[in-house]
């Protein structure tokens, strides 16, 4: 990292620390194709992602910077493959509502005055947030349309586990998907992703190392249901502790690790059709997103990333 981006990060997280607003100087750090990424980018990205995650202003200076970057790199790469499809990033309005429901949710915040309120607090604007659910939307909408058709689910299967017993496990459930460097060994990888752990928490690691969507608000997946696991990670997980972390699972793009933090029995509905179809929507999102990890790891192999 040359001197000139040492300083920017310098300034830029004294800002964030000190949860002050001072007038910076907007310079261009990186340039991802004709996306241009600046230092007032990056700051607003610290501060976003502030929000999902408590746990980032326990990190080191520079692994802040660097997960703003990642973060924002990512989503400009999203953008010029949408561009490709479509001439402007917009979503009905019906869409983004349940989105924004479902955000808001996340962040167990009760309505949306107080989210207004505490993005305002926060220095975070409104226009900010709305462009990145539009993304996100826009994104799952395409790895829809191009994968869908090779979604590959059993309903029988699904419908013959689920009456086996009228409980069934459900597992709160943190996760971080990786994959490797360019010559890297896994040992190598694991043993930093674990140093993470140990010196932080499961949530940072996840921040820091994981591919994930769900990296920004540190691998939270929340509660699943066994069932709708493949049996690899299923088997993984049975012997696997609350607050035990999992040995690393080969899955397609790459490995994941997964964290219990609690389990609890749920009785079945008296729907089972309906029971079904929760866990065939679980089951299609695991392998959608799967496919999204491996679509997006491709194109980024074909786009041009520029340090000033």
């Amino acid at each position: 990292m040359n001197f000139k981006i040492k300083i920017v990060i310098f300034f830029l997280l004294t800002l964030f620390f000190n949860n002050k607003i001072y007038a910076l100087e907007n310079k261009i750090l990186f340039k991802v194709d004709n996306e241009i990424i600046t230092s007032i980018d990056i700051l607003n990205e610290i501060q976003y992602l502030s929000l999902l995650n408590k746990n980032l202003s326990n990190l080191k200076k520079e692994n802040i910077f660097e997960i703003a970057k990642n973060s924002i790199i990512k989503e400009k790469i999203k953008i010029i493959e949408l561009s490709r499809y479509l001439d402007k990033i917009e979503v009905e309005q019906k869409y983004y509502k349940l989105f924004l429901n479902d955000y808001i949710k996340n962040l167990n915040v009760s309505s949306l005055e107080d989210f207004e309120r505490l993005i305002l607090e926060k220095g975070i604007k409104i226009e900010n947030i709305q462009q990145k659910i539009k993304v996100e939307l826009l994104w799952n909408q395409l790895i829809f349309s191009k994968f869908s058709k090779d979604i590959k689910i059993n309903k029988e299967k699904i419908k013959e586990e689920i009456l086996k017993n009228n409980l069934q496990n459900e597992y709160l459930i943190s996760e971080i998907v990786f994959n490797l460097d360019k010559g890297q060994q896994l040992n190598t990888k694991l043993n930093l992703i674990k140093s993470e752990i140990k010196d932080n928490s499961f949530s940072s690691a996840a921040l820091m190392h994981s591919i994930s969507n769900s990296s920004n608000n540190g691998g939270r997946l929340g509660w699943i249901k066994l069932n709708s696991l493949n049996s690899k990670i299923k088997n993984q997980i049975l012997k696997t502790k609350v607050n035990g972390i999992t040995e690393p699972i080969v899955i397609p793009g790459g490995f994941i690790i997964l964290k219990i933090n609690d389990v609890r029995k749920t009785k079945i509905v008296d729907n089972i059709d309906k029971e079904v179809e929760l866990v065939v929507r679980e089951v299609s999102n695991k392998q959608l997103n799967q496919h999204s990890i491996i679509y997006f790891n491709k194109i980024k192999k074909e786009i041009e990333i520029n340090e000033f």
